[in-house]
């Protein structure tokens, strides 16, 4: 089967901004892919285009092979999407609001009853009353329901307790061991990294790095730590020597050569840690990136902010 997504040098502009800058992205089916980024890189213009509420401004993209803004009908039949910031009906209770999105995409609600007692919903309350977690349950129940080929999720866990993460955990590989895919954007590392099998990393509507876990950890180094001051024989990075530790950075090609020296000296409390998903986003948004300001719209980098005139201050009448 063909890519689930497929997007080639997509362009989106919102005003001035080019908020996706010749972003390609492929999921493969039966996956989960994490859309990684912190806020502004482009995560959510990407979603909104491909499920057909954009239309993008150059590129092209195919979800399920048909094209999202021309076939977006037919494409919506086929997938679930959750937002990071769900909106509901005031005046409705969280069970008829399920039903509602649920039958909106032409299914029914098989597994409604389990999925609220999972995420702790009560179905009963009308949805003004609803905190931003339960309207986020809310469009979680709605989305896991029913079957779907493809299901979307926008920084889904938005306004969830650490309980509730772990259930939705739970739901996604539920989905995913059943065959479909799932196109997961998320700002958090822990989020991407327990969940994905494969990760898009996402920087001013670009996409900087994307590969397998494996495939992305090799691009960073590996932390080794151990009681005993001796200094390793081979070139390390950041090599520091305090209280009699000693802590270095090795890159993968080196490892095992590193290992096999270790294995031969006196140390003790030896403790080697793989690369996480934060060093590899570190290296790519580094503390002056991640202090840039953003604009308020959905996700482009923010252009600079005029710069306020000072007030003119009335001169003071002196009697």
């Amino acid at each position: 089967m063909d890519a689930v997504v497929v997007t080639e040098g997509l362009i989106k502009r919102l005003g001035s901004v080019r908020a996706l800058d010749g972003l390609d992205l492929v999921v493969r089916p039966g996956e989960v892919h994490g859309l990684l980024g912190p806020n502004g890189a482009g995560k959510s213009t990407t979603l909104r285009v491909l499920l057909g509420h954009w239309r993008a401004d150059g590129g092209h993209a195919t979800v399920l092979g048909l094209d999202p803004w021309r076939d977006g009908v037919e494409v919506r039949r086929h997938l679930a999407y959750v937002p990071g910031d769900v909106t509901l009906w005031p005046q409705l209770t969280g069970g008829e609001a399920v039903d509602l999105l649920t039958r909106l995409r032409g299914g029914d609600v098989g597994d409604r009853e389990r999925l609220l007692e999972a995420f702790q919903l009560d179905p009963r309350k009308r949805c003004r009353t609803y905190s931003k977690g339960n309207r986020q349950k809310v469009a979680l129940v709605a989305a896991f329901a029913t079957p779907a080929d493809l299901y979307v999720l926008d920084e889904p866990t938005s306004g969830l307790d650490p309980l509730m993460e772990r259930v939705f955990a739970e739901e996604v590989h539920r989905v995913a061991e059943r065959g479909a895919t799932v196109l997961l954007s998320s700002h958090l590392l822990a989020e991407v990294e327990q969940l994905c099998d494969r990760v898009t990393i996402v920087r001013a509507g670009r996409v900087v790095d994307s590969g397998s876990l494996a495939e992305l950890r090799h691009l960073s180094a590996t932390r080794v730590s151990y009681t005993g001051v001796l200094r390793p024989e081979l070139a390390v990075d950041d090599l520091e020597q305090q209280g009699g530790r000693t802590t270095f950075s090795v890159g993968a090609e080196l490892l095992p050569r590193v290992l096999a020296w270790l294995a031969a000296q006196p140390v003790d409390n030896l403790t080697i840690s793989p690369p996480s998903l934060e060093e590899l986003f570190l290296r790519h948004y580094g503390p002056s990136e991640a202090a840039r300001p953003r604009h308020a719209l959905d996700d482009p980098a923010a252009p600079p902010r005029r710069a306020s005139r000072p007030r003119r201050r009335r001169p003071e009448v002196r009697g």
